[in-house]
């Protein structure tokens, strides 16, 4: 090992101790000469301030040094690859496998909740009245983590809930998830009360499951085709240029695949003066496959079903690409005054539009007032009806 040409108390021990290191790394001559040069001038000048000089120096290789790439000889280099060899290297840790992404959750719910409602099940181990005995900071915080569609169920479950929501969430609020949900709605009176017309929307859809899925907004699979694009692009721009009269559709996404429309009951038939709401879904197959249509105001006809569905062959086996989305809302809403009763969504009412005209007429006049005219009644004066 390397000696300094110069008394060790010159150095002070942590200069020593680095110095050491250097030299024991084997940088050849170039090392001797920085140290010879270093002892020269450590009794001229301080110790400390040539350190930086003497590494600056060690830097700087000449011709006559090593090439860096030779192994040191020296014993603290061979101490120091034996430490390391001996130093066990820990496995590199192993990443848990990803499990696969779904595409989006499940829609078709209404097999499950039935399920649930209609198989026993343990009880829960809930001491009882503990939910009763929660205060209401708690129920705050669990109710700032509902949507609107949970948040209207819990002003429905008891008195002191309601109170507590109406606390909470203001009408302004109300108003805001009523035109999130509808965006089609535009009452024609003043309301003072934006629960209640919420809670009126939500009686009159038949499905809640639908609604749900149209504010997810759940992307299809697949991918989107430019003859879609281009398709929907044009369809969408008629419909705001020249839209039928009665009828209105807006897309609720930027993939133009949910769409909420709206249907106006035809002069002269008993569904005269109401505002139907529907709900669209347009598949990235579309023009090629129809989209799927169904009822989100509650309807007394023999060709919609009691969930909203429509059965007209023209969106099912009968599909044409001449078709588009406002041609099939044409459909649906002459569909309102000239109903195909041979087969058809409800053989009922079906044989009561044929067998009795009249009562038919006067359950779907109810129907109407009932469900499809709150922006013009407002939900006072349909409580009033209804009773």
């Amino acid at each position: 090992m390397h000696r300094f040409p110069c008394p060790a108390s010159i150095y002070p021990p942590s200069l020593r101790s680095m110095l050491g290191r250097i030299l024991a790394l084997g940088f050849g001559q170039t090392v001797k000469r920085a140290s010879d040069w270093v002892a020269k001038l450590a009794s001229e000048r301080d110790p400390f301030e040539d350190i930086f000089l003497c590494l600056c120096l060690v830097e700087q290789k000449t011709d006559d040094g090593d090439s860096g790439n030779d192994e040191p000889t020296d014993y603290y280099g061979l101490e120091r690859r034996q430490s390391q060899q001996q130093i066990p290297v820990a496995p590199p840790p192993q990443i848990p496998p990803v499990p696969p992404v779904a595409s989006s959750p499940q829609l078709d719910r209404v097999a499950e909740q039935l399920d649930l409602l209609s198989s026993p099940r343990e009880p829960d181990d809930i001491v009882p009245g503990l939910v009763e005995c929660l205060p209401p900071e708690v129920l705050l915080v669990v109710f700032s983590n509902l949507d609107d569609i949970s948040l209207w169920s819990v002003g429905n479950v008891c008195k002191r809930w309601r109170q507590m929501l109406h606390t909470y969430v203001t009408p302004e609020q109300w108003r805001l998830y009523t035109n999130k949900r509808w965006p089609l709605f535009r009452p024609l009176c003043i309301m003072q009360d934006w629960f209640k017309v919420y809670t009126k929307l939500i009686d009159s859809c038949p499905c809640k499951v639908c609604l749900q899925q149209m504010a997810l907004q759940l992307q299809p699979p697949g991918e989107e085709n430019s003859w879609r694009r281009n398709r929907l692009r044009n369809e969408l721009k008629g419909l705001r240029t020249d839209p039928p009269e009665g009828i209105e559709a807006v897309p609720l996404d930027p993939k133009c695949c949910h769409w909420q429309a709206t249907i106006t009951g035809p002069v002269g038939s008993p569904y005269e003066g109401g505002l139907f709401y529907l709900y669209i879904q347009v598949p990235y197959s579309y023009p090629m496959c129809p989209p799927i249509v169904r009822f989100l105001t509650r309807i007394f006809h023999p060709n919609v079903s009691r969930h909203g569905d429509v059965g007209i062959d023209s969106i099912h086996h009968n599909w044409s690409l001449a078709l588009t989305i406002s041609k099939v809302l044409i459909s649906l809403q002459s569909l309102l005054t000239d109903p195909y009763c041979e087969v058809c969504m409800e053989p009922e009412v079906g044989e009561l539009y044929l067998n009795d005209r009249d009562t038919f007429e006067d359950v779907a006049r109810t129907w109407t007032w009932r469900y499809a005219m709150h922006d013009a009644l407002g939900p006072i004066l349909t409580e009033i009806l209804k009773k």
